[in-house]
């Protein structure tokens, strides 16, 4: 890669802004961070203690969105018209997680229409996060190469640009940077070492894999978690890999019909219930069984190369009932 020396993120950011929307982490004045667009140029670029709230899945796959019309006999797609734009400051487990979305939607015309027209600026974490534990599941704490076009490091008082893709290179046509010292890399090695030792062990998690895949968790456990959850897809929501949703038609008042795409939830009671009446995930801990599955198992780590669970901690921070990652790994980690 590349590598640069910057004098400040706000000369990147407002060079990036000229030919693009640009969006950023900012408070909402709730207490919470938000991907919103930059609206003051001078505003000073912050390096959060916390990821976002919502990682920029949205961004891509939708809340809600039109997918095709039907009238007269044809389907006429509904693709989204993109500007393009760029994610200042993604997290380096929120771009393993857009990595990981990459490869499930990566026949999906939406998904890709909105990702072909955004440049993604990771940011390199220079302190762990309260509940994040991304170096266990190698996505962090500093971005991978190949899954950001920029990457910012953070060093102190200095900052170092790198150079990931040709696209990024292409985004910095214009902008006068120096390079960087000579020992960049080994610098950003040990900042990224001193962040995975302030996340520790968290053994919990590896004992909690081993459990969950072994199926040495009796279904009582399960169902003890699901008396805890309140089925509110808080999790779901907030966790950057999830990719559930449900398709329903609305009649146009001409006579078309237009299907349309929501996000849904795996810990929904009906998620999963068939015409028949049956329901093959009918209780609530068989619910809580199925995600944490889709985060640790190992069918879905053959499947997309990886574990589905990226280290964020979001589900510990939203979850009503304590049932986030850490609660759940370290009770069925249990010997």
């Amino acid at each position: 890669m590349q590598a640069h020396e910057l004098d400040s993120p706000e000369r990147l950011r407002n060079h990036l802004a000229r030919a693009r929307q640009l969006y950023q982490p900012q408070p909402d004045g709730q207490g919470a961070l938000r991907w919103q667009p930059l609206a003051d140029p001078a505003q000073p670029f912050a390096v959060p203690a916390e990821p976002p709230l919502f990682s920029a899945k949205a961004f891509f796959f939708a809340e809600r969105e039109a997918q095709f019309r039907y009238e007269n006999g044809q389907f006429i797609p509904l693709l989204p018209q993109v500007r393009p734009q760029v994610l200042f400051g993604l997290a380096a487990c929120d771009l393993t997680a857009l990595a990981y979305q990459d490869r499930f939607f990566a026949a999906d015309p939406h998904y890709q229409a909105r990702r072909a027209a955004t440049l993604l600026v990771g940011l390199d974490c220079a302190q762990s996060c309260r509940q994040g534990f991304c170096a266990i599941m190698d996505s962090g704490p500093e971005v991978r190469p190949q899954t950001a076009d920029l990457i910012l490091c953070p060093l102190g008082r200095r900052w170092l640009l790198l150079v990931a893709s040709e696209r990024g290179a292409a985004a910095l046509a214009g902008l006068t940077l120096a390079q960087a010292p000579a020992d960049w890399a080994q610098q950003r090695d040990a900042q990224a070492l001193q962040v995975a030792a302030e996340q520790g062990e968290q053994a919990e998690i590896a004992l909690g894999c081993a459990a969950l895949n072994g199926e040495t968790v009796d279904s009582q456990t399960w169902e003890a978690f699901g008396l805890r959850c309140l089925g509110c897809s808080g999790c779901t929501s907030v966790c950057p890999t999830c990719s559930c949703f449900a398709p329903f038609v609305q009649a146009q008042p001409d006579g078309a019909s237009v299907q349309e795409r929501v996000w849904d939830s795996c810990l929904y009671q009906g998620f999963q219930k068939e015409a028949s009446g049956h329901n093959p995930s009918a209780t609530p801990g068989q619910r809580v069984q199925r995600f944490w599955y889709h985060k640790f198992g190992d069918d879905f780590r053959q499947r997309f190369g990886r574990d589905g669970c990226v280290g964020c901690g979001r589900c510990d921070a939203v979850c009503p009932g304590g049932i986030g990652v850490h609660q759940v790994m370290k009770r069925i980690g249990q010997p």
